[in-house]
C-alpha cells in the first residue's frame, strides 16, 4: 500500500505542477498579439496539456485504489466524511483540468475573449483546490 501511496503523491504533485503552470501560459497568451511568440506559447501549452492529462489519470487511479484498499471490507465500502469531501475536490480539479483544455482550444482558434487579469485569477483556483485536499487528508476534520 505504501508504494501505491507514494505513486499517488508523485502523480498528483506532477499533475498539479501542470495545473499551476498552464494558466500562466494563458496569461502570456492573453498579453501577446499574433506572432512567433504566440505560436511558441501555444505549442508549449498543447504539449503541457497532453502531459498533464497523462499524469492525471494515474493520480486518480492510484487514489481510488488507496481508498479501496483502506476502506473496503466484507460489508462494502465505508468512506469517512473527509474522504467524501476530498473526492469533491478531486472532481473540481478534473473539471478545472477540462476547463484549461477548453480555454486552450479557444486560444488555438484565436477566439479568446478574456484578458490577462482573468487568467491571473484563474491561475489561483488549483492552489485553493490543493490546499483544501491536503488539509482534508492530513487533518481529517470529519
Amino acid at each position: 500500500m505504501l508504494w501505491i501511496k507514494a505513486l499517488h503523491i508523485v502523480f498528483v504533485t506532477s499533475w498539479f505542477a501542470g495545473l499551476f503552470y498552464l494558466p500562466r501560459i494563458f496569461v502570456n497568451l492573453a498579453q501577446e498579439g499574433a506572432g512567433p511568440t504566440t505560436e511558441r506559447l501555444l505549442l508549449m501549452a498543447r504539449k503541457l496539456y497532453r502531459f498533464m492529462t497523462l499524469l492525471a489519470v494515474p493520480a486518480v487511479v492510484f487514489g481510488l485504489i488507496l481508498a479501496y484498499l483502506q476502506y473496503s471490507g466484507p460489508e462494502g465500502m465505508k468512506l469517512p466524511g473527509w474522504l467524501h469531501a476530498k473526492m469533491l475536490f478531486v472532481v473540481l480539479a478534473i473539471g478545472y483540468h477540462h476547463a484549461c483544455g477548453s480555454l486552450l482550444k479557444k486560444f488555438e482558434r484565436g477566439v479568446n475573449s478574456r484578458g490577462h487579469v482573468f487568467y491571473r485569477w484563474f491561475n489561483e483556483v488549483p492552489v485553493l483546490i490543493l490546499l483544501a485536499a491536503v488539509i482534508l487528508v492530513v487533518v481529517k476534520p470529519f
